[in-house]
């Protein structure tokens, strides 16, 4: 009978180490918190404590309800959702008064069975239907929710099928029931697959953030170096159609810097992060390469989609945002485009970029040079023909 309470007492301190680990994610205490509640739920029904039925039955009720609210909304906060304080008061008083009714006014052992276990099914069905969004992500996340919609629903068939239209007739009765048994196995079993998701998604959510802060800049919010050579290296494996590449350099950025401060410097920098982010294609890899260098990666793009989405991010610069225009005026940026050669390699369509990205700045600023690679091979196949 125990054994329930140690197994979520275990999990309440795996979730606290993983929270001291990583003190942001706050929703992994409330996920102890309803580790420990239901615990001390359980074992307040299993030794009577407070003693007598009565008391003992709305305690229990309280301490359980008050577990499930908070393993739902643990569950929730984690993504960025809540049900709300208020409701989870109501929720509480509202059951908890339930089954103060019908044990000191209209005793009925039936009802109050049904009142915590459809109770606890609803709140965490509610929850599950407001994580569904999680089904279009990871595998984790997918596992997380189909495991918090079966504990949810769960709570219906069985209470169905174990108590039916009758309840034990005492204590002794209840603890050697088919319900109350098949309560401990599917908690056991169920309760404890929740804890390993929850807790198999928290651990990802500490990698993807690892990663992230790996292979993103601060500053700018796009691809750092690092991250976006892998991220090319991955592109470069599985290619197929035409790769182009677009190498910009904001213009006069020294000079930015040594007028008005590495602050607005820094400003500019995130602003034209910013800009190459939101106007670029979904498709488009973004990164900033070092210093005022970044880099658009165009996949399935021919050289002649390459330049026109280099102009329309060179312009979208130009324009700028009411942030860096009010600053220091129009900030300008030098583009050169190539697109990636049957033979050519990754270093060389770099290279080769970089060559027409200082050509552009040489040639006036604020403007974009592509090669003429794919001309070359149709005057070639032309004269071949």
């Amino acid at each position: 009978m125990l054994m329930v309470p140690g197994i979520l007492s275990v999990f309440g301190v795996a979730f606290v180490c993983a929270w001291f680990i990583d003190k942001k994610r706050d929703y992994l205490l409330l996920l102890a918190g309803g580790c420990a509640l239901f615990a001390c739920g359980a074992t307040s029904q299993i030794f009577g404590l407070p003693p007598g039925h009565g008391p003992n039955a709305v305690v229990s009720g309280a301490l359980y309800t008050a577990a499930v609210l908070a393993v739902a909304e643990g569950v929730l906060l984690r993504s960025h959702q809540r049900l709300g304080w208020r409701l989870d008061v109501v929720v509480v008083c509202a059951i908890t008064l339930a089954l103060a009714w019908f044990f000191y006014i209209d005793r009925n052992l039936l009802v109050r069975i049904y009142i915590q276990n459809f109770g606890y099914g609803a709140i965490l069905l509610v929850a599950a239907l407001k994580l569904r969004s999680l089904v279009r992500g990871r595998l984790v996340d997918k596992a997380l929710f189909w495991v918090l919609l079966a504990f949810a629903l769960h709570f219906f068939p069985r209470t169905l099928l174990t108590v039916g239209l009758s309840a034990p007739v005492d204590r002794v009765a209840f603890a050697n029931s088919v319900f109350w048994q098949a309560l401990q196995l599917s908690l056991a079993v169920l309760g404890v697959g929740l804890a390993f998701a929850i807790l198999a998604a928290a651990i990802a959510d500490v990698i993807d953030d690892l990663r992230r802060e790996r292979d993103f800049d601060p500053l700018t919010g796009v691809l750092n170096r690092r991250g976006f050579e892998d991220r090319v290296t991955m592109l470069m494996k599985n290619r197929c159609g035409t790769t182009s590449l677009a190498l910009c350099d904001i213009d006069k950025f020294k000079s930015i810097n040594d007028t008005y401060g590495h602050d607005v410097g820094d400003n500019v920098l995130r602003e034209v992060g910013h800009l190459l982010r939101t106007s670029a294609r979904k498709r488009d890899i973004v990164g900033r390469l070092g210093g005022e260098e970044f880099a658009v990666l165009l996949p399935d793009t021919d050289a002649r989609e390459a330049h026109e989405c280099a102009e329309r991010l060179r312009a979208a610069i130009e324009n700028g945002t009411p942030v860096t225009l009010d600053a220091v005026g129009p900030v300008t940026a030098s583009f050169g485009v190539g697109s990636l050669g049957p033979k050519e390699t990754w270093k060389g369509l770099y290279k080769r970029v970089d060559l027409l990205l200082y050509q552009a700045k040489r040639t006036g600023r604020n403007r974009t040079v592509a090669d003429d690679l794919p001309s070359r091979i149709d005057r070639q196949t032309e004269v071949q023909s």
